[in-house]
C-alpha cells in the first residue's frame, strides 16, 4: 500500500507483546513445519522486499516467536516492564529466527548465553546490549512509536526502502563490496536521479 510510509507493530492487551507460538497446539499437530508462507512466522522473520519501516512498540513480554517478530522490526520501543525470552531451548525447538539474528543485533556471547539458557531479558539489559532503542514507562510504547513514525513518515518516501535494502544486501558484506553493491541496487539509483534528491539539496 502506497499510502502507507510507516508501520508500528504492538499487542493488544497489556502482559503480553506476544507469547510466540502456541507449543501445545504445535505438539498435537502435524503440521507444525508447516510453510508459514511470506516473510515466515508472523510475516517478519524474513520478509523478502519489505521496505518500509517498521516500529516495535512492545507492551509487555515477547517471547519465543513473539520476540522473534520483534527482531524482524527496524526500531524497538520497549515499555520498562516489558522482557524477552527464547525459552525453546526448554522444550527441544530450534529458535531459528532468533538464532539467526540475535547474533547480529546483540554482542556474540550474550546471544549465545540468551539461546542456551532460555532466561529472560529486562527492558533495561535489552536498552543497555542496544537492542531496545527506547525504554518508555508502563503505557507509553505507543505514544513514542507514533511520535518516531510521524517523524519518519514526513521523510523522503524513496530514501526508507534505499536505506533498508541496502542494509538487507550489504549486513554481512566487507566494506569495498558492499559501496560496489550500493552503486549496483535499483533504490538506492532511483534516489540519486529522483526530484526528491534534487529538492533536498
Amino acid at each position: 500500500d502506497d499510502a502507507v510510509h510507516v508501520l508500528v507493530l504492538r499487542g493488544a492487551g497489556e502482559k503480553f507483546f506476544s507469547p510466540g507460538w502456541d507449543l501445545k497446539a504445535a505438539a498435537s499437530s502435524e503440521k507444525s513445519d508447516e510453510d508459514w508462507g511470506v516473510g515466515g512466522f508472523g510475516g517478519l522473520n524474513y520478509p523478502r522486499n519489505l521496505n518500509k519501516p517498521i516500529i516495535a512498540a512492545v507492551n509487555g513480554i515477547a517471547c519465543g516467536g513473539g520476540f522473534e517478530i520483534v527482531l524482524g522490526t527496524d526500531i524497538i520501543v520497549m515499555e520498562e516492564h516489558a522482557r524477552f525470552a527464547l525459552p525453546e531451548i526448554n522444550v527441544g525447538v530450534l529458535a531459528d529466527a532468533g538464532t539467526i539474528k540475535l547474533r547480529r543485533r546483540i554482542p556474540y556471547h550474550v546471544a549465545v548465553e540468551f539461546l542456551l539458557t532460555g532466561r529472560w531479558m529486562d527492558a533495561a539489559e535489552s536498552k543497555h546490549w542496544g537492542l531496545a532503542n527506547h525504554v518508555v514507562p508502563k503505557g507509553q510504547s505507543l505514544a513514542k512509536a507514533r511520535e518516531i513514525a510521524t517523524q519518519l513518515a514526513d521523510g523522503p518516501p524513496l530514501l526508507f526502502p534505499a536505506i533498508k535494502q541496502l542494509l538487507r544486501h550489504t549486513e554481512m558484506v566487507p566494506e569495498h563490496e558492499a559501496f560496489e553493491l550500493h552503486d549496483s541496487l535499483d533504490l538506492v539509483q532511483r534516489v540519486i536521479r529522483s526530484d526528491d534528491l534534487k529538492e533536498g539539496t
